[in-house]
């Protein structure tokens, strides 16, 4: 997750400093790191429902990113466009991951009860 957030910043250094581009600059960085600082705190957790809403947390940031990476994109904002599409392959792997533990954390605790 953190290597992710320091490939996050090397975008938002590399967006050109148009009026959107400043604005999404600064929310990328913001949506971009917050996982890996959400999954630190899901990491200890002091419950289960405490693990998943951290691992919520942490979702709802990458979908964010997520949208700004595709608006980044449709701009464009950064040239070439291409160099974007590793960024974007592991955004939606992580995207994927955070669904699967929510998901896998919610049966386990179903089970224990």
């Amino acid at each position: 997750m953190i290597e992710f957030a320091i490939r996050i910043s090397e975008v938002a250094e590399a967006i050109d400093n148009s009026l959107l581009g400043k604005q999404i600059k600064g929310q990328i960085i913001r949506s971009g790191t917050s996982p890996a600082l959400n999954y630190g705190e899901a990491q200890g957790a002091e419950s289960t429902n405490d693990f998943i809403h951290k691992m919520r947390i942490s979702l709802k940031e990458l979908r964010e990113t997520l949208v700004c990476l595709k608006i980044i994109v449709r701009k464009p904002l950064i040239t070439p466009i291409s160099k974007l599409d590793p960024i974007v392959k592991e955004n939606n792997e992580l995207i994927a991951i955070f669904v699967k533990s929510i998901k896998t954390a919610k049966t386990n605790k179903q089970t224990k009860k």
